[in-house]
């Protein structure tokens, strides 16, 4: 049902917490049943009141994309972070990193040797208080080295001080239409290889971490010790046309109201105008999305064309079109650009504004 508050003035991104709680549960279940832990990437919803949600799920800890972030859920007294990015380390960086160690366990990610060498000088005695994790390339073909290649970089990392204590992938393969089932597979291949790779050569390897929100919910033997999904929370058009969650999965929307309407005429097609566009819904459409953003209770309407402050909807025949000041919700198609660019979000519950949260790590991007 289209609930949008009276005193929310759009555009403004909403939360439904009922959904985002269920959310929340089923992906801590789902990996309890599996035997596997979850650290949840918060880089999604980059907000304390969903974290708290999360660890007091069972979350083991969380993953943070950049030391900012990290900073910003330490701050709030997370014990347990993993900067899943495989970071270049200068002075400025290592005294961050030291003040992070004194206030919680801190793993970080690297993927070359030169790297490793350089955050541990810059550590310096500090060191071994850092534990790193080595980037495998699971088929995304991004950051992280090849499975057989780990060594050099643990070598690398142990001579230079640090704790090496395993292996980790970001199966970003799994984003694509029919991807997800074989990304897991990729990327359960090339973290089993890496850790056979790496105890061999005479590494403890105690963590063994993977996972997408596409691949997460997959059953399926798996030798990772941990998962890291992120966007679950919310879920989003990407996610609905990965058909890896369902219509009545999705937490966040943007409401928007219709500033503009045209029937089809002189070669245009059917559409409105809301006012929702790349500043708050973000303009990431990978090229097989069939949009920029959908419409939760218009499933055939899509978001076609984006400006700054312009989204274009092309609406269905099946549909009246909209009134000028109706008020719509728009499902974003990549949910972690919405939530860094607005500075809080409108939390709703059967139809009511119950909180508004504010995206404290929105912008930390270094």
């Amino acid at each position: 049902m289209n609930v949008i508050p009276a005193e929310v003035v759009t555009p403004a991104v909403m939360i439904d917490a009922d959904i985002l709680d269920r959310n929340i549960q089923r992906m801590a279940a789902a990996m309890l049943s599996r035997g596997l832990n979850l650290r949840p990437h918060v880089k999604t919803h980059k907000t304390l009141e969903i974290a708290r949600k999360q660890l007091a799920a069972g979350a083991i800890g969380i993953t943070v994309a950049t030391i900012g972030e990290a900073e910003v859920f330490a701050a709030d007294g997370v014990k347990d972070i993993f900067i899943a990015y495989p970071l270049w380390v200068e002075a400025s960086h290592a005294d961050r990193l030291r003040a992070l160690t004194a206030t919680c366990r801190l793993a970080v990610g690297v993927d070359s040797a030169e790297s490793a060498t350089a955050m541990g000088h810059h550590l310096g005695a500090d060191a071994a208080s850092v534990e790193v994790l080595i980037e495998v390339d699971s088929g995304h073909h991004r950051s992280g080295v090849l499975p057989d290649e780990v060594v050099d970089v643990a070598n690398a990392a142990a001579a230079a001080g640090l704790s090496v204590q395993g292996v980790f992938t970001f199966p970003g393969h799994s984003y694509k239409p029919g991807m997800p089932t074989g990304a897991a597979s990729n990327e359960n291949e090339a973290l089993g290889l890496a850790a056979t790779v790496l105890t061999s050569a005479g590494f403890e390897v105690t963590t063994i971490s993977g996972g997408s929100t596409p691949t997460a919910l997959i059953d399926g033997e798996t030798v990772a010790t941990e998962l890291r999904p992120g966007v679950y929370v919310f879920g989003d058009a990407q996610q609905l046309e990965l058909e890896r969650c369902a219509w009545e999965d999705i937490s966040l929307t943007v409401a928007a109201t219709v500033v503009s309407r045209h029937e089809a005429a002189g070669g245009n097609v059917r559409r409105v105008v809301v006012d929702a566009g790349s500043k708050v819904l973000g303009s990431d459409r990978p090229d097989w999305a069939t949009g920029y953003g959908r419409l939760p209770e218009y499933p055939e309407a899509k978001v076609t064309a984006l400006s700054e402050h312009h989204a274009t909807v092309v609406w269905p025949d099946s549909s009246d079109l909209p009134a000028l000041g109706t008020r719509l919700r728009v499902i974003p198609n990549h949910v972690c650009l919405a939530m860094n660019l607005v500075d809080e979000v409108t939390v709703v519950r059967d139809g009511s504004v119950v909180e508004t949260w504010t995206v404290a790590a929105r912008g930390r991007n270094n």
